[in-house]
């Protein structure tokens, strides 16, 4: 249960910096947290296919965490999830 909490936290913090890094100012906390998800997975599939090394890996509880790849993927997504979301009007 821990390292679940431990997952969501870390994915709600690399898909708020995501988010913030691209000016995609729409959702709350529970976007952050798939937007930070959904980088970790596009982070690491990029990161395993071009062989590049994880520059910060870090540990808590023997779970390994690659936050460097998590924020690149989700700042890739949270880019794509920009064009194709409709305008927002002011």
């Amino acid at each position: 249960m821990i390292d679940i909490l431990i997952s969501l936290l870390i994915a709600g913090i690399a898909g708020g910096i995501a988010k913030s890094l691209v000016g995609f100012d729409r959702g709350g906390c529970i976007l952050s947290i798939v937007v930070g998800f959904i980088g970790a997975l596009i982070g690491s599939w990029l990161a395993r296919e071009m062989n590049l090394p994880d520059p910060f890996p870090f540990s808590i509880r023997g779970t390994e965490y690659k936050l460097i790849w998590t924020i690149v993927g989700a700042v890739i997504f949270t880019a794509v999830l920009g064009f194709i979301a409709p305008k927002k009007n002011k």
